[in-house]
């Protein structure tokens, strides 16, 4: 938000806000491979869309701007992201990860960089004396997320940031459930942010997308060599809808933390639900660290119901709540981790970090949250046995 006072402004009119070629207030959507140059041996300012697009290039200054970051890159998926930040390491290098991660991300370390030699190790990142002694020479980075996917675990990123700074490594933060809206990893000292983009700051359910921003030049030279040289960006229809997603995030967030955390408290006070996962609830593991690094607690909530409710009769009944993959779009989506999102997980590491066969993830959407709790009461009804 270099320009602007508040962030509300900068999801507006932040990065490139307007066409320099016509004045138009929406960066239009460049839909070309190539570009025609002025003469042999000019330095060209667009060669090709791989290398560079007006409407991608709009979109990667927005989010490093929001970010308060160096540079932003913009890629076909959340996944595409993250592998290009986990290719900046090499042959023997190890990466920490926290103890409950998106499924997707343990998976590429686990079956694609194992076979690069670029090892993982799975941590509890919110205890920082033990996370600490797992830091060998071979330690290259630690990847975070909080609130994590999908136990909403909390972690103190600003002292996580100061530990990879001690010991001269990496630290990685994947603020999907966050967004730059509610919490600024950078500002808290983080050398990368990563976003499934497609999540909240699309916002709507219809674009794949992933954004990677860095606080460091050399690091923003290493990664753009990586994103050209591999290839994975996003196109640039993709990254219109991005920018227009983006534009109304602040609006849209903040009906879904309204709704969050109405739906929290329903949750929490229900007879038929055992646990509720909220970093909103004073009473959530990380709810202080929460409060200092972010705005509020999200609209993420995971809850367990008593071993008298079937979670299968529970989907089944759900009328206006979706199950489906994906979060953060404007409508409330449900889904059970341990067979959807998190399946790539073995058992045994599943239960021990508590992704549980009864675990439920709930994206509270924008609805009416009357209808949202009618539907959950209606479902949880039905359910019972």
């Amino acid at each position: 938000m270099a320009n602007y006072k508040n962030i509300e402004s900068a999801l507006i009119h932040g990065g490139v806000s307007t066409d320099e070629f016509t004045g138009a207030v929406n960066v239009p959507i460049y839909q070309t491979s190539t570009y025609q140059q002025t003469g042999l041996g000019e330095e060209p300012k667009w060669e090709y869309s791989r290398t560079g697009n007006p409407t991608r290039a709009a979109l990667e200054a927005l989010i490093a701007e929001l970010e308060h970051g160096k540079a932003g890159f913009a890629f076909g998926s959340g996944m595409a992201a993250i592998t290009a930040v986990l290719s900046l390491f090499e042959a023997g290098d190890k990466v920490l990860i926290s103890s409950n991660v998106y499924g997707g991300t343990f998976r590429v370390l686990d079956k694609v960089f194992n076979h690069f030699n670029i090892g993982y190790s799975i941590e509890d990142t919110t205890d920082l004396e033990a996370l600490e002694k797992k830091i060998t020479s071979d330690v290259k980075a630690i990847l975070v997320e909080s609130p994590a996917n999908p136990l909403l675990t909390i972690t103190d990123l600003a002292a996580v940031a100061a530990l990879a700074k001690k010991h001269g490594i990496l630290s990685i933060v994947d603020n999907t459930f966050m967004t730059p809206y509610l919490q600024r990893p950078i500002e808290l000292g983080v050398d990368i942010v990563v976003h499934s983009a497609t999540k909240y700051l699309g916002g709507h359910s219809d674009v794949v997308s992933g954004l990677a921003v860095v606080n460091d030049d050399e690091l923003a030279q290493r990664l753009a060599f990586i994103q050209n040289s591999t290839g994975g960006v996003l196109g640039p229809f993709d990254s219109f809808l991005l920018i227009r997603g983006i534009k109304t995030r602040g609006v849209r967030l903040d009906r879904h933390v309204e709704n969050a955390e109405k739906a929290a408290a329903f949750l929490q006070n229900h007879k038929a639900v055992k646990k509720v996962y909220y970093p909103g609830l004073p009473d959530a593991q990380g709810y202080e660290i929460n409060k200092r690094q972010a705005k509020n607690g999200g609209a993420m909530i995971s809850f367990e119901l008593y071993e008298n409710y079937n979670i299968k009769k529970f989907f089944k009944s759900l009328k206006l709540v979706a199950l489906a993959e994906s979060l953060g779009g404007v409508e409330s989506l449900v889904c059970h981790p341990a067979s959807m999102t998190h399946a790539s997980i073995p058992y045994e590491v599943r239960q021990k970090v508590g992704i549980t066969d009864g675990l439920i993830r709930l994206s509270i959407g924008i609805e009416s949250i009357d209808d949202i709790l009618a539907d959950l009461e209606q479902a949880i009804a039905e359910s019972e046995e």
